[in-house]
């Protein structure tokens, strides 16, 4: 029901009319056989456009080039805020966001301290709009610089290919970097980032959309399906990408 929905808006509000799926119509074909829920043959076609849908907008929007690089500007920015926390340095931020820059939160401490939930749920994009707003003055380079990035729209320049980085391009872009802004290759390692970024059309292991017949029996859907073949359904669309600070 989450997937009907944000897909829906979001190709809505982006204006990728090919993502637009039948969301009334696979909810009327839904089912329950054995407790377990399922959709009727008739309703075989909703489901194709649905996947194909979903993995125009992951290429086309959520995974965009641009969105990749400007997500990787702000992970940046906290990482090196968090690293700055950890020395002791001083950050205005929200009592939320505080949390978490001064707290050192695992998996283990995150599921056994309340606090970290509570926290959690009150932090939002405000928070980090507002902090990132009043580091764009922080004394250290780092991390105004990425600040003023984000708040400017002055992403990470961005190259994408179906391998990865080579260890020289990327030796190549930091000192390159290091020399520009007068940093050291540590601080120059947060204007870069390396990212391997994948969406399957339809996953084996983790969809398993079920497609019951007029005999009552039940298939999934890579057997039901005249499109979408096992093979079709396991191949694996990865692509990598580089970014960095433009200068």
């Amino acid at each position: 029901m989450d997937r009907l929905d944000y897909l829906k808006r979001d190709a809505f509000f982006t204006g990728v009319n090919e993502a637009n799926i039948g969301s009334s119509r696979i909810i009327d074909m839904l089912d329950m056989v054995d407790d377990q829920l399922v959709v009727d043959k008739k309703g075989i076609y909703s489901i194709e456009n649905y996947l194909v849908s979903r993995r125009l907008m992951y290429w086309q929007v959520y995974l965009h080039k641009t969105s990749v690089a400007a997500e990787h500007v702000m992970i940046n920015a906290l990482l090196r805020a968090k690293q700055l926390a950890r020395q002791g340095t001083d950050l205005f931020a929200s009592p939320a966001l505080r949390f978490f820059l001064y707290h050192d939160i695992d998996r283990k401490v995150f599921l056994n301290d309340p606090a970290c939930l509570k926290h959690y749920l009150t932090l939002d994009d405000n928070d980090i709009w507002s902090a990132m707003k009043v580091w764009c003055e922080h004394p250290d380079p780092i991390l105004s610089l990425l600040s003023r990035d984000f708040i400017n729209r002055n992403i990470f320049k961005i190259e994408m290919s179906d391998q990865p980085v080579s260890e020289e391009r990327k030796q190549e872009k930091l000192q390159e970097l290091s020399q520009h802004f007068g940093i050291s290759l540590d601080e120059a390692n947060y204007l870069i980032a390396c990212i391997e970024v994948g969406k399957d059309m339809y996953s084996l292991d983790d969809d398993q959309i079920e497609i019951r017949f007029n005999d009552g029996t039940t298939h999934n859907l890579t057997e039901a399906s005249d499109m979408l073949s096992p093979s079709l359904a396991s191949k694996k669309v990865r692509k990598h990408y580089f970014c960095y600070q433009r200068v």
